[in-house]
């Protein structure tokens, strides 16, 4: 039987799968549900329906934290069940894991090790830098443009790539992604209205509003809660104006970062950027008005991928099947591999 192959992207909420024997790309939540903190009770969607509705012995818990593995056994666990789930799995497979580049190499190397010590008895694995993975995925000629900027904005970290002639120029993880902007609305809410809503709660609230005021914006939602005073389960009318204010911080911290990373890139490589443009990605980087607000302070138009969410596995899946591009990933066994600094 003909060896498969997998391209495979962790994120902080959701791992990404794409199939080559079925060409297809799958995905599911990025979690696991303890009871009595030491026996595993689901995983994956069906973990993740438990999230904050779960009783007091039973913990979710998200196996990926800032763009790392945290939880390492608990991660290698949950990626066999979904590998052998419908017969995803099989043994002697070949493996091609997207990675965060501004990370040490300790947790670069856990990537790798999360498959090689599984029982999925992998004949070969090799990762490629999730910066170029997510060009890839836009489409982008990633060996041949003089620059490109990529930022993907994930649920636990938003990272920034500059990308000269197939080899990476600058990198940054920021530890601000889509849970700390749903944190930063849920805090809000509860000072102002002494009023506790979830993650869960935030998030819809972030991306019914988005960033600015748009013609289809409601300009209130009502949303379930505790009050705080009473500790009563309620409802209050939440404004847009609230939600979008409570995000700023972080999108100045965006701006900022960005901004700073563009002043460190060589002239011609932030010519070409300035032509191309600056292209963003992943989950967050589907909230409305993400882009017109960086394009706004960086005076760079400011393109979002088609399909943001899988975008970084769609690259993968470009590597798996063209030949020329699998000189973009490595071993990370090889010690004489070696990146554009």
């Amino acid at each position: 039987m003909a060896r498969n192959v997998y391209g495979i992207d962790l994120g902080t909420y959701e791992i990404k799968v794409y199939d080559k024997k079925r060409n297809a790309i799958w995905k599911e939540k990025n979690t696991i549900a303890l009871k009595d903190e030491v026996q595993i009770f689901s995983v994956g969607d069906a973990a993740y329906e438990m999230y904050e509705k779960a009783p007091e012995n039973i913990q979710v818990i998200f196996p990926m934290e800032e763009g790392v593995i945290s939880h390492f056994d608990s991660m290698q666990f949950l990626l066999q069940n979904l590998l052998k789930k419908e017969q995803r799995f099989a043994r002697g497979s070949e493996y091609l894991i997207a990675v965060p580049t501004d990370v040490t190499e300790v947790e670069k190397r856990a990537f790798y090790d999360l498959v090689v010590h599984s029982t999925a008895k992998a004949k070969k694995i090799n990762i490629v830098e999730r910066g170029i993975a997510d060009a890839l995925g836009m489409g982008l000629d990633v060996q041949n443009t003089t620059g490109i900027a990529v930022v993907n904005f994930g649920g636990g970290t938003t990272e920034i790539t500059i990308i000269a002639k197939g080899g990476l120029v600058l990198t940054k993880i920021l530890k601000v992604g889509g849970r700390h902007l749903d944190q930063l609305v849920a805090t809000r809410i509860r000072h102002h209205f002494d009023f506790l809503i979830g993650n869960i709660t935030a998030e819809n609230l972030r991306h019914t509003f988005g960033i600015f005021p748009r013609k289809d914006t409601p300009t209130s939602k009502i949303v379930s809660g505790r009050d705080l005073l009473t500790g009563v389960p309620c409802q209050k009318e939440i404004p847009m104006e609230l939600v979008q204010n409570a995000m700023k911080g972080a999108m100045d911290e965006y701006v900022k970062v960005l901004k700073s990373m563009l002043d460190r890139t060589p002239p011609e490589v932030l010519s070409s950027i300035k032509n191309n443009g600056i292209f963003i990605t992943g989950g967050a980087a589907r909230l409305k008005g993400l882009a017109a607000y960086l394009g706004l302070h960086t005076e760079i138009k400011v393109r979002r991928a088609k399909d943001a969410d899988i975008n970084t596995v769609i690259g993968l899946e470009q590597i798996v099947l063209n030949p020329e591009l699998k000189q973009l990933s490595y071993s990370i066994l090889d010690e004489s591999y070696r990146w554009i600094r």
